[in-house]
Order: structure tokens, then sequence, then C-alpha cells
């Protein structure tokens, strides 16, 4: 009964991250689930509650058409960088690798806390996006969490709060997708995994529902504070779990 508390727990902390920011999901719940599952089994019993939070978080936004136009290039390469690295998944995620990835996050967040916001020029969206998106799928096959260098090109593109939240439900709906097929393949997403992370959608939703309320109440500014404060976290907690 503990074990199924902490893994209810898990499941609601994430979806409450996901439901504030837009992001959150995989990288808190995968962690503390590691503590008691091996990761790819964690990641497997996430598999649905991605998919389903990342379609409702995409569908919910406020331009979902012209949004897809605008991020093809990325996606595109989310999925081709996850699927070139396919094999990579069938392994314990590098510690290197997610130190990394916390390292990058890092930096990231302190860069926008200190107001450095970089801007895309319309002309080299997509070519940027194409090279983001591909490596966004390979940092996904290393560590299971597809978080950079998306979430950067997105917030560089200076989208408003509601429709980052869109782009970023968007990419990482096709990283889940990806990661899904690949842990089909592997033989680690079979009946049973999935009735279990079936059962896992009803504390990610109810956490992702709170988080989304919360939302709702803050200001641009409070967002932007939150989301990179929750960032600088986030790089902070892939670092000592890496160490």
């Amino acid at each position: 009964m503990s074990e199924l508390l902490f893994i209810g727990a898990a499941l609601m902390l994430g979806g409450f991250s996901k439901g504030v920011i837009g992001l959150g999901l995989p990288t808190i719940s995968v962690g503390l689930l590691g503590l008691i599952m091996a990761p790819m089994q964690a990641a497997a019993l996430l598999l649905l509650p991605n998919l389903a939070t990342n379609a409702w978080q995409a569908a919910r936004g406020p331009r979902l058409g012209p949004m897809l136009r605008r991020l093809w290039p990325l996606l595109l390469g989310i999925a081709a960088g996850t699927a070139g690295a396919a094999g990579l998944l069938s392994t314990r995620p590098s510690p290197g690798a997610g130190a990394l990835l916390g390292a990058a996050l890092g930096i990231y967040a302190l860069l926008g806390l200190a107001a450095v916001h970089p801007r895309i020029p319309a002309r080299l969206e997509a070519g940027l996006g194409l090279v983001a998106g591909g490596l966004t799928g390979l940092l996904t096959a290393l560590t299971g969490v597809f978080v950079i260098p998306a979430v950067p090109y997105l917030q560089a593109l200076g989208l408003a709060k509601d429709e980052i939240v869109q782009a970023l439900g968007l990419s990482f709906l096709v990283s889940t997708v990806a990661l899904g097929l690949t842990l089909s393949a592997s033989g680690l997403f079979g009946m049973e995994t999935a009735a279990a992370s079936l059962v896992a959608l009803v504390p990610v939703a109810v956490g992702m529902a709170l988080g989304q309320a919360l939302r709702a109440s803050l200001s641009q500014r409070v967002f932007r504070l939150c989301f990179f404060w929750s960032l600088l976290a986030l790089g902070g907690y892939l670092i000592l779990r890496a160490l």
C-alpha cells in the first residue's frame, strides 16, 4: 500500500508541474519512480499519461492550426532524432547525459531569470527548428526527458503564456509517440504495462487539472518567473540524480 501511495504521489506531482508550466511530468515522475523500479519501467508506465496529457495540452491551446504550421520543422526533427537513436532507449539512461541535460536546463533558466531573452528571426525558424528537434530527439533517447533544446527554441519564438504551453504539448506529443513506438518494439510496453499505464492516468490528470487552475490565475510575469525557477529546479534535480 505504501508503494502504491508513493507511485500515486509521484504521478500527481508530475501532473501538477505539467499543468502549471507545461512540462515536468516525465522529468519528475520518472526520477521519483526510479527509486522503486527500473527507469524504463517508469517510462513505460508514464506512456499513456504522457500521451493523453500532451494531446490535451496541445488541443486546449489558442491556435492549434497556425502552431502546427509554424512548428512542423521542430516536430519533424524530434521524430527523426528519436527514431534515429531508438536503440539507445533499450538501455539504462546515461548518467553523463542526464547531468549535461540538467546543466543545460540550469544555464538556460539562469539566463531567463537574468532577463536575457534571445529571439529567433523568422527566416531562421525552420532551419533552427529542424536542428533543435533532432537534438531533442537524441537527448530523449539518452535520458527519457524531452526538454532540451526544444524548450529554449520555443521560448525564443516569443510566444505568449498559453501559446508556449500549447507548443510544448505538441513537441512532447511527438516525442511521446516516438518513445512509445520504441518501447513497444523493445517489448517494454505489453498488455500488462498498458493496463497499469491506463490506471496511472487518474493521478496525473488530477495533478494536471490542479496545476492548470493555478496557471489560469498567474500573470504573464509571474508565469515566466515560475517557468524559469521550475526549469532551474529540474536542472538541479537531474544533476543530483546523475551524481
